[in-house]
């Protein structure tokens, strides 16, 4: 009985409409669970004007990718504490991405990779960004002397600007490899 129920359901209801209606009984469930019961309050006027005394907002840019966003970082005693977007910047146009929404959490990520390091004997220990950048040269030279130019890929970055990436292809061409790519899959 079930089987034939659904076979004659399936024959009425295509399945672009099955998923139109999925999407509206999930987002009227959302929107119940989430709504508002009296327990949260409306920000005053001081708090939206000045939430933090005695901060600077700073116009800078995402680095979410190569797009060049406009953000307004909040800045109190050289901490990052808020954000907002830049409404008059030429290229976001007043809105970002959820990348860029979420750029104040990144930078101030207690497991974001801050410093060079290298694991030896099964742990992780700080070097100096001299002894790393030595270490990466020793063994790109010495893979370039057993092997060739052609053992190395050079991967670069949708973060790059214009004139980075022209410096990272010379780069790689110097070394004396045509393997280079970048990772703009956005």
């Amino acid at each position: 009985m079930l089987v034939d129920t659904y076979e004659t359901l399936k024959a009425q209801i295509g399945r672009r409409s099955f998923m139109k209606m999925a999407a509206v009984a999930t987002a009227a469930s959302v929107t119940t669970a989430f709504a508002n019961d009296g327990v949260t309050r409306a920000a005053t006027q001081e708090e939206i004007k000045n939430p933090f005394p005695g901060s600077v907002k700073v116009k800078t840019i995402c680095t979410a990718c190569s797009v060049g966003c406009g953000i307004i970082a909040e800045v109190q005693n050289g901490v990052w504490v808020r954000q907002e977007v830049a409404q008059d910047h030429p290229i976001s146009l007043g809105g970002h991405c959820c990348k860029g929404a979420d750029m104040i959490d990144m930078v101030r990520s207690e497991v974001r990779l801050k410093h060079p390091m290298v694991k030896e004997g099964g742990k992780w220990k700080r070097l100096s960004w001299d002894d790393a950048l030595d270490r990466i040269a020793n063994k790109l030279k010495t893979a370039h002397e057993k092997v060739g130019a052609d053992s190395a890929m050079f991967l670069g970055s949708a973060k790059m600007s214009t004139e980075q990436a022209y410096y990272f292809r010379k780069f790689a061409a110097m070394y004396g490899t045509n393997n280079i790519d970048h990772q703009a899959r956005i």
